[in-house]
């Protein structure tokens, strides 16, 4: 893979909360113009290590470079201008709900640029088309389902068309249908515009239509990375666990928690 390739390089990223490392020496590249999806546990590090690929923390060591720049050691005004390049979808859409879908699609327009209200009001009717609301402009979040506010957060975070965009959980909550929807509709931005995703889920249907690269977190570490077909054939036990859907032998006994709550 040649350097003009790769879009996120992460090397020997640690980040500790106390003395607890939460991310310990993760390793991957995203390439330009893939679908990259973060799999794992809960508490695997995953929302973590989303945090530290936006800006919203630095790591305690290892690096992060974006499109090449070393992201982890530049100043914030720096950081500001390297993140204005990304967009963001929020597992809960992140609406204002005091704001309407088109004012609240046009807000990174209106605070990071100096373009005309007509011109940002063509961008943004430009962008919900994209996402199959066009002619919902008007509307406030409260008065659209859960899969249509997933849609209008997206168009959001295309607001600035963005090089790159990271999706928490962007399946979460809908039905299988809408959830189908969704992946489409990633996949769709990813082949038009040459999109780079990063996409942290639990939805494995989600996977399995989404994905170029797997990397798969396990105890803050990497446990396996490549395609979902080659992270599968790894032979390391939470791999093989997870896919095969095993509990946790120490999950406790519940007759014994029942016994307990009646005598």
């Amino acid at each position: 893979m040649s350097d003009s390739d790769v879009y996120i390089e992460v090397k020997d990223l640690v980040v500790k909360y106390g003395d607890r490392k939460v991310l310990d020496g993760v390793t991957f590249n995203v390439k330009r113009g893939e679908v990259f999806v973060i799999l794992g546990g809960s508490g695997s590090g995953k929302s973590t290590l989303l945090r530290n690929l936006v800006g919203l923390m630095r790591p305690t060591s290892g690096s992060i470079r974006i499109n090449g720049k070393d992201f982890t050691g530049m100043d914030d005004e720096h950081r500001t201008d390297v993140r204005k390049k990304m967009g963001m979808c929020f597992q809960g859409s992140a609406l204002f709900n005091s704001m309407t879908i088109g004012d609240n699609v046009a807000l990174p327009l209106r605070e990071h640029t100096r373009l005309e209200a007509s011109t940002i009001d063509i961008m943004t009717r430009i962008k919900l088309e994209l996402v199959g609301l066009g002619g919902f402009e008007d509307y406030l979040p409260s008065e659209l389902s859960g899969g249509m506010k997933k849609r209008a957060g997206l168009a959001r975070a295309m607001a600035m068309d963005p090089e790159i965009i990271f999706y928490d959980e962007p399946s979460a909550g809908l039905d299988p249908i809408v959830g189908a929807g969704l992946d489409s509709l990633i996949r769709k931005m990813q082949h038009t515009f040459n999109l780079t995703s990063v996409v942290v889920t639990h939805e494995m249907e989600s996977v399995k239509l989404i994905a170029d690269t797997v990397c798969m977190l396990h105890k803050g570490k990497v446990v396996g990375l490549g395609s979902l077909d080659e992270v599968q054939r790894t032979r390391h036990p939470f791999i093989q666990q997870f896919f095969a859907r095993q509990p946790d032998e120490e999950g406790g006994d519940p007759e014994a928690y029942v016994s307990a709550l009646t005598s």
